[in-house]
């Protein structure tokens, strides 16, 4: 959630494509928990 409350969309790229998160099924969503994430300079 974002500091002024409001709800975020959070994009991950999948097959080359970057797709919002909220879009994805149940076991999509558990999966992508586990998933490391990596700061782009």
């Amino acid at each position: 959630m974002a500091k002024c409350g409001e709800k975020t969309e959070v994009y991950s790229r999948v097959c080359g494509y970057f797709r919002p998160v909220s879009n994805w099924n149940k076991g999509k969503k558990e999966e992508f928990k586990d998933r490391k994430t990596y700061e782009v300079k």
